[in-house]
């Protein structure tokens, strides 16, 4: 069900909203109808990693002062 809002908005960020929507081809109230969604709506889901950040996890210790250096060793010795 649809409801009418109203809203008190800089003229500017009006004209540069609608500037946008039609760009994109939406309207403006289905542009801040979808902005609002995205702010309440709650995530629920995981977020899923990717299998090479999944494998990438664990790689460097950050106990480590010279990470760099022991991500360098790593390297060298993974592809050596």
């Amino acid at each position: 069900m649809n409801t009418k809002l109203t809203l008190n908005i800089d003229q500017n960020v009006i004209e540069e909203a609608k500037f946008y929507a039609k760009s994109n081809s939406v309207s403006l109230s289905k542009l801040i109808e979808n902005y609002l969604l995205s702010l309440t709506k709650k995530n629920t889901e995981k977020t899923k990693v990717s299998p090479l950040v999944e494998s990438l996890t664990g790689v460097i210790s950050l106990e480590s002062k010279d990470y760099k250096k022991e991500y360098s060793d790593y390297l060298s010795k993974k592809y050596s």
